[in-house]
């Protein structure tokens, strides 16, 4: 029986057996469908890195939540190439930057930044070669703009009117020269005067420096320390060329009124660059004047002084106007040239004859204009040679001379010349230009005294 029973196992088994043998024959005959086929030969690669290009990564609205039913998980992430150009990475520059002190040149200032002598002389030949470097003052200022191993990159000049002169280091140095276009805004203003002008004129936030023209202009008319009480009100209307809120120069009087015991003294500048002024008492003209030198500033009187070059107590035979190496000189009255040439101390001199007995003198110039010529006629307001220091001087500046006679007068006190002026001038035109004057100040002075009121309310 249990033999039977052992047979009959391994009879059930051979079967099974065949039958897996006979399976598994079959499968291997049957052909792979190619889809799993070309799935057995996959394998990863890996990605290719973008070239210039920006990746853009757009996430799916869906999250993956394990405990809500019937989410699946994140979709593949889409991905987005822009095509954006790579943009170029400055390096890190280091700026330097300083304003000129007086006895200091361009190249101290060069070298004090850092640059080499080569790299010193190619900068001074460009900017020479756009920008007097003799014209170089105290208030002028150099920036240099080098990479972090020190080579210069950039060295600005800024000079004066808002002028900016830039080297760019390169390949080749190249040069480039910005001025701005500054706008040409007036303005009036109100001064008591107790002490004087120009405490006045300074404690009311007006130009200080206008108490030289006003001097100069009524200097020989009006006897300021004996003939002012105190109280009096000087009215003022000036030019100022501005960028943005930057002001650039120095501003220009237009019109000044001033009443001194029962007289008013009113005098219009004209703004056609001529700089010949003229005087009014009481509505009338009593004078023109040509300044010598626009704008600039009496630094010496008439008079005995302290030579400032030898010393001694001498008389300064005129007197002189601070400025700038090569302001343009003008002429203060018609007249003829009688002289141009060298004379000693003097320097480059021009000399001017005014009728038969008056002459003006013009000394220290740096240049005089090639088509001045001895024998010349010249009106008041012609450029007739440019601020220097030639001869004896301390530095830039005009000594201006008259002289009747042969004897040295006192410029600012002397008619002569005003008289030679007053018979150019049409009395229509000064009266005119005079009310125009008053309409203009009274216009701006209005809008002054209203912009005021408004800010302290």
């Amino acid at each position: 029986m249990r033999l039977r029973t052992m047979a009959a196992c391994v009879a059930i088994a051979g079967m099974v057996s065949g039958a897996a043998i006979a399976l598994s024959d079959f499968m291997s005959k049957e052909p792979v469908p190619p889809e799993l086929a070309s799935a057995g030969k996959w394998m990863p690669q890996g990605p290719e890195a973008p070239q210039n290009v920006d990746i853009l990564v757009t996430l799916p609205a869906t999250a993956w939540a394990e405990d809500a039913p019937g989410l699946g998980p994140l979709p593949l992430l889409q991905v987005a190439f822009a095509d954006r150009p790579v943009q170029a990475i400055e390096p890190p520059l280091s700026t330097w930057s300083r304003n000129i002190a007086p006895g200091e040149t361009l190249d101290f200032l060069l070298s004090e930044a850092g640059l080499a002598a080569p790299d010193r002389a190619e900068v001074a030949l460009a900017l020479g070669a756009e920008y007097d470097l003799r014209r170089l003052r105290p208030g002028h200022s150099v920036t240099v703009a080098s990479t972090m191993d020190g080579s210069p990159r950039t060295v600005s000049l800024a000079v004066e009117d808002g002028v900016r002169i830039e080297v760019v280091f390169g390949e080749q140095l190249s040069t480039q020269v910005e001025a701005p276009d500054p706008e040409i805004v007036t303005l009036a203003g109100e001064a008591v005067i107790d002490s004087s002008i120009f405490a006045a004129l300074d404690e009311a936030g007006i130009p200080a420096r206008f108490s030289v023209d006003l001097a100069q202009m009524l200097g020989g008319t009006v006897d300021f320390r004996r003939e002012m009480a105190g109280g009096e009100t000087l009215r003022l209307l000036w030019r100022e060329a501005r960028v943005g809120e930057d002001r650039i120069g120095q501003p220009e009087l237009a019109f000044a009124a001033l009443e001194i015991g029962g007289s008013l003294y009113e005098i219009v500048w004209p703004d056609d660059g001529s700089g010949q002024a003229t005087i009014y008492v009481d509505g009338e003209v009593l004078r023109v004047f040509a300044q010598p030198v626009e704008g600039a500033r009496l630094s010496s009187v008439f008079g005995r002084r302290t030579h400032p070059v030898f010393g001694n107590v001498r008389m300064h035979t005129g007197v002189d106007f601070a400025a700038a190496r090569g302001t343009p000189v003008q002429a203060t009255a018609p007249g003829r040239v009688n002289f141009i040439g060298w004379r000693g101390g003097y320097g480059r001199v021009v000399e001017i004859l005014h009728g038969s007995d008056t002459m003006t003198r013009y000394a220290h110039l740096s240049a005089v204009p090639e088509d001045l010529a001895q024998g010349q006629r010249v009106a008041a307001g012609d450029v007739i040679g440019r601020v220097g220091a030639t001869g004896t001087a301390t530095g830039p500046n005009l000594h201006y001379e008259v002289l009747v006679d042969g004897r040295p007068t006192d410029p600012l006190s002397d008619d002569r010349l005003a008289e030679a002026a007053e018979s150019d001038a049409d009395d229509t035109a000064a009266l005119s230009r005079l009310a125009e004057a008053r309409a203009l100040l009274n216009e701006n002075l209005g809008s002054e005294i209203a912009k005021t009121t408004t800010e302290r309310l």
